[in-house]
């Protein structure tokens, strides 16, 4: 795997760190199909249960990397099937936690929008600057960030290009957790490990069903909702988790 995304396994969970710090983290074509790599690995990995993706060098990510688009000119792209950042189009099906440090601004945004959760440093800078250079934000901030935050606030976000800290994200439901500076991956990690104790292909199956109820009506939801939870329900985890139930012990869970 390129050097620009280092993973690294943490018993059940999988820690993606963004590695180019003398970039602020921005994403180029290489670190975007690396990205998709370590996403496909969370996907395919029973023994992993929950991804966790951060940043080297006190940044999340500043975006896009602007000085790379520029020098490969008209050339074509190389594309992940995931869509932009390895991530944004089409996120892994098992929860996946972003842990914020300094700036996630413009596609770092974005791609802490493409995350279940999200834990963010006091001091972080998030927010959509596209506008300010009459670019557009197509990485999917301008359709989900208005879901998830009251639309006149992701409106104003994304027509005056301005920056927030973690606690106005906060207060408006976007971040889960608020660390102290420093602290955002240790934060994340703790959080993981709450969820841990739950079965996880009922975790992906969640988090698969919130996901794509966002395409669904209600009369649409019972039915689409079954083939996701089926593979949950029928999973050795769940005759596990029952069968922990019963002799009253702590289950134990191999992800399939």
């Amino acid at each position: 795997m390129s050097q620009r995304i280092l993973t690294e396994e943490r018993g059940p969970i999988l820690v993606v760190t963004v590695n180019r710090p003398e970039a602020k983290n921005a994403f180029d074509d290489e670190s975007s199909l690396a990205m998709s790599d370590a996403m496909d690995m969370l996907d395919e990995k029973d023994e992993l249960f929950i991804g966790i993706i951060t940043g080297a060098g006190g940044n999340f990510s500043a975006g896009a990397d602007l000085k790379a688009a520029a020098a490969r000119g008209n050339a074509p792209r190389k594309r992940s099937h995931r869509g932009g950042f390895g991530i944004m189009q089409r996120p892994p099906k098992k929860p996946v936690i972003a842990a914020v440090e300094g700036y996630a601004v413009g596609g770092g945004l974005e791609m802490a929008l493409s995350c279940d959760l999200i834990v963010a440093a006091r001091d972080a800078k998030m927010g959509l600057p596209e506008v300010r250079h009459n670019v557009v934000a197509i990485g999917g901030g301008l359709f989900r960030l208005p879901r998830r935050i009251p639309y006149h606030i992701a409106m104003e976000l994304a027509l005056s290009g301005q920056f927030k800290d973690a606690d106005f994200f906060a207060r408006h439901g976007l971040v889960n957790r608020v660390s102290e500076p420093g602290q955002a991956l240790d934060t994340a990690i703790e959080l993981a490990e709450t969820l841990l104790v739950n079965g996880p292909t009922a975790l992906a199956a969640s988090k698969e069903i919130m996901w794509q109820s966002y395409n669904w009506d209600d009369s649409e939801g019972w039915s689409k909702q079954m083939p996701i939870a089926q593979t949950a329900l029928d999973s050795e985890d769940r005759r596990e988790g029952l069968k922990a139930f019963a002799e009253k012990r702590k289950p134990v869970w191999k992800g399939r």
